[in-house]
């Protein structure tokens, strides 16, 4: 297969921000007389939109007052201002697919400000990405519905049988199968087998990816190298 087109989860894929958030959302809902283990934070928030987390923490008891999720925001933003690194080794995978003239672009669940706020800390990254970059908020459609890929896969001219997703998270990748596209899982760290389990192959590391994404090696049901 050779790919028309990539797409790129924001948050855990370019922008290392998944752990801040977190741990924020931890501390947030302790103070609301919810606590939730680290180890399960990932699985139950990862991915959806603060408005789905406000949701799903208030029915498992968290005491959250009405304007919480544009609060949290506020104040996320602001952490987030302080210095939101780059995933290792992912300027070197758009460097791959630029010098395979594969067109890529984002499709986040994030906010537009929110994506601002760290891409924009990466001048040269972001100037790569203008004019590509989706919220599935703005757009209506958050995943995982498949509307915030298939808008981006459209934006770029590619079908959906011919783009390929890079995900962290199982409602992502569940909206990229539901897009009918091909869909990578990365997960740094574990095994992915929640990605895993929404069809996606799963890798460790970025320096793997362009190889995995090369016309000439079709992807197998999991690749986890270091």
């Amino acid at each position: 297969m050779k790919f028309a087109a990539v797409l790129f989860d924001c948050d855990g894929v370019i922008v290392d921000s998944e752990g801040v958030t977190r741990d924020m959302l931890r501390d947030e809902f302790a103070a609301n007389g919810l606590n939730v283990p680290a180890e399960r934070m990932g699985a139950l928030f990862t991915g959806g939109t603060m408005f789905s987390v406000f949701d799903t923490a208030r029915n498992m008891g968290a005491d959250l007052p009405e304007g919480w999720v544009d609060d949290f925001y506020e104040r996320l933003y602001a952490r987030l201002g302080e210095g939101t690194a780059l995933i290792p080794g992912i300027e070197g995978v758009l460097d791959a697919l630029d010098v395979a003239g594969i067109p890529y672009a984002v499709g986040s669940n994030g906010t537009e400000r929110k994506m601002r706020v760290t891409l924009g800390q990466h001048p040269a990254l972001l100037a790569r990405l203008r004019g590509r970059i989706f919220s599935g908020q703005a757009l209506g459609c958050p995943k995982p519905d498949p509307g915030l890929y298939l808008h981006a896969a459209a934006a770029l001219g590619a079908p959906p049988e011919r783009t390929a997703v890079i995900e962290d998270s199982a409602p992502g990748c569940r909206a990229a199968s539901r897009a009918g596209m091909v869909c990578f899982g990365y997960a740094p760290m574990g095994n992915g087998a929640a990605l895993a389990a929404e069809g996606a192959h799963v890798f460790d590391s970025m320096d793997t990816l362009p190889g995995l994404l090369a016309p000439a090696r079709p992807p197998g049901e999991t690749d986890r190298r270091t």
